[in-house]
């Protein structure tokens, strides 16, 4: 027999969720055959058995948080002989009324009346709910059986005096209150963490600045069709990377991560540009690697598809790490300024927003022209204001100017 655990992933992934469960009790296992899907805080991983052999036991159910290395199943080795226990039967209980022994399930006595309130009846819960309502139960009459109070009374005794004490609001409970309770769990309770170890961590500096993209919107329209026809959904957040790379080249600061425990800056000759995603679990950051070294067309596609395998929890471990720049693209949905938390271990994060139409004076003439606004924050333990400002004016020479970026200087 072998038990199949957890294993440790990576990533310094400590937890994960069960999500499914790909087997069911005395199934036939081949090796490597994956027995469940685990939900961790980056991907869903499929975990596979060692070894060929039969289902004996499942350990825990659907939705349940298990550690790394705690145990998912016991499997019986092919040519073993252990039978698949069958599902045990609860014991009958023993119920007694009176002294009177009687075979079968519990039976539950009704409640006794406290001490000091005998003609008040009432269950725990409904004593706490008047508690917490401010209610007086002794003035208040019981509907239930045998004259028990019950939360109906409760509420119906609101009615008539709808004063609440403030103290008691805070604690309202779900009888009178609709309410929704979500586990923080998986991609949710992993970006909790990690931005408030950035925010608390990282000293946050914004800065703010502005794009003129006429002539980019223009070369993009004229694009988008060719693009198209060759499987490619040609968006901005394509030039932006592009743009980002040659503007990190330029100013390699930006392109770095801290080593507290060395008290040293590693800059990083290297570009992977992170790309934030909204998906349905929260947001998750897939990362294009070498990104100078791809085409517009190149980033664009795969951009779409890394979104889209992050979207449906499709994608690879390896293409959620590795960043050395993030860029959000919250102008997609909508907003005009945000001020972005850093994503670890990056020391700068750009934000994108919405492309407005607004009017600029142009050598004295008032003309309409196609506003990026653009935000950056960086954590000032390694960059100053100046570093910031000189980052932004390349990234958007060459936003305003998409000649520069179509001879791909990089």
């Amino acid at each position: 027999m072998v038990e199949i655990k957890f294993p440790d992933v990576g990533e310094g992934i400590t937890e994960g969720t069960l999500v499914k469960w790909l087997v069911k009790l005395g199934d036939e296992m081949k090796a490597d055959q994956a027995i469940a899907e685990i939900e961790t805080d980056k991907a869903i991983v499929e975990i596979p058995a060692p070894k060929a052999g039969k289902v004996l036991k499942l350990f825990g159910k659907e939705g349940d948080i298990l550690k790394v290395g705690s145990t998912l199943a016991s499997l019986a080795l092919t040519g073993e002989e252990i039978s698949v226990p069958a599902a045990s039967t609860p014991e009958k209980k023993i119920g007694a009324i009176k002294g009177i022994a009687l075979a079968g399930p519990e039976i539950s006595m009704p409640e006794k009346a406290p001490e000091g309130s005998s003609k008040i009846l009432a269950a725990p819960a409904t004593r706490r709910l008047a508690r917490e309502l401010g209610v007086d139960i002794s003035r208040v009459t019981g509907s239930g059986q045998g004259g028990r109070i019950i939360n109906e009374d409760i509420k119906k005794s609101m009615e008539a005096k709808p004063e609440i004490k403030p103290e008691a609001c805070e604690n309202l409970p779900e009888i009178l209150l609709s309410e929704e309770r979500i586990q923080i769990k998986g991609v949710r309770k992993t970006i909790g963490e990690r931005m408030v170890r950035s925010l608390f961590t990282a000293p946050h500096v914004v800065s703010m600045d502005e794009a003129d993209i006429t002539e980019l919107v223009s070369l993009r329209e004229k694009e988008k069709i060719t693009a198209k026809e060759k499987g490619v959904k040609l968006t901005y957040l394509a030039f932006i990377i592009k743009a980002a790379t040659v503007a990190l080249k330029q100013h390699p600061y930006l392109n770095a991560s801290i080593d507290s425990q060395k008290n040293e800056i590693v800059l990083k000759h290297y570009y992977n540009i992170g790309i934030a995603v909204d998906t349905p679990e929260g947001l998750m950051v897939p990362v294009i690697k070498n990104a100078d070294k791809k085409s517009i067309m190149e980033l664009a596609k795969e951009a779409e598809d890394l979104a889209e395998e992050a979207r449906t929890r499709k994608i690879k471990l390896s293409d959620l790490k590795g960043n050395t720049f993030t860029i959000t693209n919250i102008g997609s949905i909508g907003g005009i300024f945000s001020t972005p938390i850093i994503n670890p271990p990056d020391v700068a994060i750009l934000g994108v927003h919405r492309i407005r139409d607004l009017p600029v004076v142009i050598n004295g003439e008032i003309k309409p022209r196609k506003i990026l606004p653009l935000v950056l924050s960086f954590d000032h333990r390694v960059l100053d204001g100046a570093q910031a400002a000189r980052f932004m004016n390349t990234l958007i020479d060459h936003l305003r100017d998409p000649d520069l970026l179509l001879l791909d200087v990089t």
